[in-house]
Formats: C-alpha cells, sequence, structure tokens
C-alpha cells in the first residue's frame, strides 16, 4: 500500500488514558437506503500517538498503517484543533451556590 493510498480520517479524541494510544471517534455521514435520511455513524478507533500530546475533546486527523498491536492500526498525523478538557472547575464563583444558601433544603421551610 502506497502512502498516497493511506486512508486518512479526522475525528475527536474520547479517551487518552492508555500510553502512546489514543481513542478517537470518528464520524460520517451516509444516507439511508430507503428512506433517504442522512445518518450520522460514529466509528471509534485506536491510533498510536507516539509524544502522548492528544488530549481528550482534540480534533486530531489520523492516518492509516500497519497493524501496531490487535487493535491498533492507525495514527495521528496531526492535532487540527485543541479541544477543551471536560470536568474543569468553572473559575468564577457563579453557580457554586448551596442548597441551604438557595433556601430550598432548611429546616424551616418544612415548618410551614
Amino acid at each position: 500500500m502506497g502512502r498516497r493510498m493511506r486512508k486518512v480520517r479526522v475525528g475527536r479524541v474520547v479517551s487518552d488514558k492508555m500510553d502512546k494510544t489514543v481513542v478517537v471517534a470518528v464520524e460520517s455521514l451516509v444516507r439511508h437506503p430507503l428512506y433517504q435520511r442522512t445518518i450520522r455513524r460514529t466509528k471509534k478507533v485506536k491510533a498510536h500517538d507516539a509524544e502522548n500530546a492528544c488530549q481528550v475533546g482534540d480534533k486530531v486527523r489520523i492516518m492509516e498503517v500497519r497493524p501496531l498491536s490487535k487493535e491498533k492500526c492507525w495514527r495521528v498525523v496531526e492535532i487540527v484543533e485543541r479541544g477543551k478538557r471536560f470536568g474543569s472547575v468553572p473559575e468564577t464563583g457563579e453557580g457554586t451556590e448551596t442548597i441551604s444558601e438557595v433556601g430550598g433544603g432548611t429546616s424551616e421551610a418544612r415548618e410551614e
């Protein structure tokens, strides 16, 4: 397989917990054969990330290579766009009130 014949896809990193490996979700749009409606299909593939540079949420370009392990036959070519890290705590203090501050969980409200 020549270098020009290799498949190239763009997808989002959904997991980076493995060493030198990332899981990339590649989306494609296909037409339904009977109803002619466009359907979004998602395929998860494991890709080799030699520098461990990818993080969850990054948009990456991957290229097909020879099998590197049982399930890994893609390689990260480049990081197209850096994504936000999910699960981060907001830096501002807005939206962090407790139930007692709002008044929904006090014992005084139950007495009435």
